[in-house]
């Protein structure tokens, strides 16, 4: 099986759709996303997370209309913190990839 069916089977729904994003969001860290999400589920609560919160802050952006609101300005603080904390767990876990 390839890298993404893994993946899949190791995710649910939600933490699958917050991967998704993490991987358009990440270009540079979409294989090894891919490699550590089939690998552990680890990650999947960082998932489910990211998935609800980019959710939300997409329908309060549609919403608004441009008003600033600070409700959505905190969403996408933890947006970029979920971010953050994905990137560290990608760095801090290398890949045992054979020569």
């Amino acid at each position: 099986m390839d890298k993404q069916s893994d993946a899949d089977r190791n995710c649910s729904g939600d933490a699958r759709r917050g991967l998704w994003r993490l991987m358009l969001r990440l270009p540079a860290m979409r294989g090894r996303l891919q490699l550590l999400a089939a690998k552990s589920s680890s990650l999947n609560d960082l998932f489910e997370a990211y998935d609800e919160a980019i959710a939300t802050v997409e329908r309060m952006s549609r919403d608004r209309s441009g008003e600033q609101c600070p409700l959505l300005e905190e969403y996408e603080t933890v947006c970029a913190e979920i971010e953050s904390d994905v990137i560290h767990y990608v760095l801090k876990h290398p890949l045992n990839v054979p020569d």
